[in-house]
């Protein structure tokens, strides 16, 4: 194990850069970030790496390595073949600044917009009391040491840059998921929140998160799915949708957020036609709302049927459907979660020759 290396490295900052070759001594039971350390003391002392604990648990020193997110703190060389070149690039989604440092402040904007723990009015604090079941339940959220691996792999914003404003990602699906499950969180609207802000509708559970989570969070299974499974009971379930159309005459749930903007909607916030990733909602007024508190004016497919016929009546096509929802929009012959051979964890320029 003990012997030269090969390294490629991507050097540069926001201007621009390229990968450059280095050979680096690689002793038994090393990882990456040993191996970074050495090259800076020895033929590159200007290479900037972010890192602070080298023990698994900060996050700082995230990486791109061989193509996929990755500690360099955890990633041991002896998971690679001697003969094989080890890339290093910085994480593809975010702003580089100098090497492989980036700037993740997207995660702390997203942060602050997502909604904090409200408690209880009439329970005052030091008294709070939970049961164990449902400590454990959101505990699993809790491990997340904010390395944004899961924020940088997710194609969402990794392929789509335009996305980022409507996208929060997966970090903060968890947050709201383990905020939604929490017995003496005051708000109500979690949810709603989640679809109609965070852009939760966006994600189509590849499991790419879940797969490069060093802390093993399955925040696909016991995250996101639920989180969707729970907008789609209050929008699009038959009986829950059938009973809402009887009952309420097609409201659908505004979160506070999303209400605060009703003012705000710009003259062409309210096209004709155009739907919100909120949506699928068939009323006009919601997809106003939506449009100019979320979707910034981007037009995203129509539904595939409407809700109701001309005359303002319900389909009996929608009763018969063999289907719960519409048709997929991927075609039924696409299965989830996608082979791994299928998910680009490539960085665009890893294979260049230098």
């Amino acid at each position: 194990m003990s012997g030269k290396r090969q390294f490629r490295i991507w050097r540069g900052d926001e201007s621009g850069g390229d990968l450059q070759d280095y050979m680096v001594e690689v002793n038994e039971g090393e990882v990456v970030l040993d191996v970074i350390h050495r090259l800076q003391a020895t033929d590159a002392p200007d290479l900037a790496c972010r890192w602070n604990c080298k023990a698994g648990k900060c996050g700082s020193c995230s990486m791109e390595i061989n193509g996929k997110p990755r500690l360099g703190c955890m990633t041991r060389m002896s998971t690679f073949g001697d003969d094989e070149t080890v890339t290093v690039t910085p994480l593809r989604t975010f702003p580089v600044i100098r090497d492989l440092v980036t700037d993740v402040s997207f995660n702390y904007e997203k942060a602050r917009e997502t909604p904090a723990f409200a408690p209880p009015a009439d329970v005052a604090p030091g008294d709070y009391r939970m049961q164990q079941v449902d400590v454990e339940r959101s505990q699993e959220f809790r491990k997340c040491i904010e390395c944004f691996l899961c924020q940088t792999v997710c194609h969402v914003i990794r392929d789509h840059e335009e996305n980022k404003q409507a996208f929060s990602g997966p970090r903060y699906f968890i947050r709201a998921a383990e905020l939604d499950m929490h017995p003496l969180d005051a708000r109500t609207d979690r949810k709603e929140y989640a679809q109609a802000e965070q852009g939760l509708g966006f994600c189509n559970i590849t499991k790419c998160c879940t797969e490069v989570c060093p802390e093993h969070i399955k925040i696909t299974d016991n995250g996101i799915i639920p989180m969707k499974e729970r907008v789609v009971d209050r929008r699009y379930d038959p009986l829950v949708w059938l009973g809402s159309k009887i009952f309420r005459r097609g409201e659908t749930p505004q979160t506070s957020v999303t209400t605060a903007r009703q003012g705000s909607a710009t003259p062409g916030s309210a096209r004709g036609g155009v739907h919100s990733h909120a949506g699928g909602s068939h009323d006009s007024r919601a997809e106003a709302q939506a449009q100019s508190g979320v979707n910034w004016h981007r037009e995203v497919p129509h539904p595939t049927a409407p809700a109701v016929d001309d005359r303002g009546k319900l389909p009996l096509t929608e009763l018969t459907f063999d289907r719960a929802a519409a048709p997929s929009p991927f075609g039924d012959d696409v299965t989830f979660p996608l082979p791994p051979e299928h998910l680009n964890f490539a960085h665009p320029e890893q294979d260049n020759k230098h």
